[in-house]
């Protein structure tokens, strides 16, 4: 424990049998607010606000004037309603509270400079359908960014417009069938080793091909040799992800991106974890086709909450001239305008096959990346990287004595290490230490995934932690693996000190309850 100054004093807490003991009226324990649902605090009868006689009809013009049914609403007042959502704020965690684990999600702290340079009026007030002549400040925003993707990657040409990895995913898959089609070959297959990220299969299919799983070997990377035999004329391509889901970098990338080549298909790199590589690694160099990138996990924005996101694709010189449309191109007068529909001919790039969204991404995202990278340089860049696989191996290496670490002796992990349940008591999983976590004051890290490890718990700590963060959160980790493998039943019953217990997770997903009824 660290001294909070030179006497030894600490402000003392209750322990948990206490607090539970104690019993008060509201129900609120201290700064713990109760809080109940929005509909059991205002009334259906009555509004919010008051209104100084009745509303005049003409104002409804054109609308209808009387309701066949009650609107179902709560009238609250505007204190009832900010204080409802600001307790439920309070119950909730943040990466502005402290140490995000989830694996392959890189809740990084995101720089408040970034933030302050997207709300600037210029790029957050644009308006997609305003005149090119008037919005070139954001329209260089998105060149220059799209330059430095690029350049990072190694690649030839960048899709901006994908809104999310996924997204990005299914804008590459849709190149090479545009560049398959090109050249009158109709492939059907798509590999994904078993390493992938979870949507890789998903995409391909919804893409319209059929997916077929590569294995991997008993170090956690994709048996290319199993993958290899597999090719063949009907194969459109691989879809692999570097570094992979289980933390560790394909080191035989290239040679698997030769034969798919040499077979005739492509390769789709998923680049969600490029904050593991990024200025150390150029995909390009190693034979990739196409990779989102997932500007809201390597730089900067948080990732959470659904969105925004955005998900970029680089693109090799064969799938550059079928990226959709719109894009942006530099004139000679140093002026940017965008590539549409309706000059893709004459400027070249009749092969698009498209468009990914109505207009042209997610500008917000694109100035907090943008800011991100020059404020960090290419050093910087560089640093990131490798501050991010110091903290990953640091927690493998801190716990693998604690935790059973599939992949321990693999070599070095990359953004995240990644541990099992295996060496629990009895009728203890990986779900009860997730659990006991939120007691430790923590948001669990990813559990159960990747699949090929069974009670899989992938840690990300990224390279925002500091190393006493991180001392913090294995010391929690190593007391919640003891208590796992002693069979505390304390621990099989937690949490105990959030503002709910344990809840049914499989009936909530199975069966959901969405719409309110009193």
């Amino acid at each position: 424990m660290n001294e909070i100054n030179r006497s030894g004093w600490r402000p003392a807490m209750g322990s948990a049998g206490e607090a539970e003991a104690i019993e008060t009226t509201t129900g609120n324990r201290g700064l713990q607010l109760e809080e109940a649902l929005i509909f059991e605090i205002g009334n259906l009868d009555h509004c919010g606000v008051d209104f100084d006689g009745a509303i005049d009809e003409r104002l409804l013009e054109g609308l209808p004037s009387r309701r066949s049914a009650p609107v179902d609403l709560p009238g609250l007042t505007e204190p009832e309603a900010v204080r409802h959502y600001t307790r439920l704020s309070r119950q909730n965690y943040a990466i502005d509270l402290g140490l995000f684990p989830l694996g392959s999600c890189t809740m990084k702290h995101n720089p408040r400079l970034d933030e302050k340079v997207a709300r600037f009026p210029g790029f957050a007030d644009v308006h997609p359908l305003q005149p090119q002549s008037t919005v070139q400040g954001a329209l260089k925003v998105m060149d220059e960014l799209a330059d430095w993707l690029i350049t990072l990657t190694g690649m030839a040409g960048v899709a901006m417009t994908p809104k999310a990895g996924a997204h990005g995913e299914l804008c590459g898959l849709l190149c090479i069938r545009a560049a398959l089609e090109a050249r009158g070959d109709a492939r059907e297959v798509i590999l994904v080793p078993e390493s992938a990220h979870g949507t890789n299969p998903a995409t391909a299919a919804f893409a319209g091909y059929r997916v077929e799983n590569i294995p991997a070997t008993e170090d956690g990377r994709v048996d290319v040799a199993a993958l290899t035999a597999r090719l063949g004329p009907d194969v459109a391509g691989v879809m692999i992800t570097n570094p992979n889901t289980c933390g560790l970098f394909e080191r035989d990338l290239k040679i698997i991106a030769d034969a798919v080549h040499k077979a005739g298909g492509f390769v789709y790199c998923d680049g969600a974890n490029f904050n593991a590589i990024v200025g150390r690694v150029r995909p390009g160099d190693l034979g990739v086709d196409a990779m989102h990138i997932n500007l809201h996990k390597t730089f900067a924005t948080p990732h959470g909450g659904g969105g925004p996101g955005s998900g970029p694709v680089v693109l090799s010189a064969a799938l550059a001239p079928f990226a959709p449309l719109p894009f942006t191109t530099r004139g000679a007068d140093g002026s940017v305008h965008l590539i549409e529909e309706e000059n893709a001919a004459q400027e070249g790039h009749a092969q698009a096959f498209g468009r990914m969204c109505a207009f042209h991404g997610q500008m917000g995202m694109y100035s907090r990346a943008l800011a991100y990278i020059l404020s960090h340089g290419a050093d910087g860049l560089r640093q990131v990287s490798g501050d991010a696989v110091l903290n990953a191996n640091y927690v493998l290496r801190s716990l693998e004595d604690g935790l059973d670490a599939p992949f321990g002796a693999a070599g070095p992990c990359m953004h995240e290490a990644l541990f099992s349940d295996d060496g629990f008591a009895e009728g203890f999983s990986t779900l009860d230490l997730a659990k006991g976590l939120i007691d430790e004051g923590y948001h669990p890290m990813t559990v159960y995934f990747p699949l090929v490890v069974h009670g899989a718990m992938l840690v990300e700590p990224t390279e925002t932690e500091s190393r006493g963060g991180l001392d913090q959160f294995i010391g929690a980790m190593r007391v919640l693996a003891e208590r796992a493998k002693a069979g505390d039943p304390l621990l099989k019953s937690a949490p105990h000190l959030a503002p709910r217990r344990r809840l049914d997770e499989t009936l909530a997903a199975r069966k959901p309850k969405l719409v309110w009824k009193g």
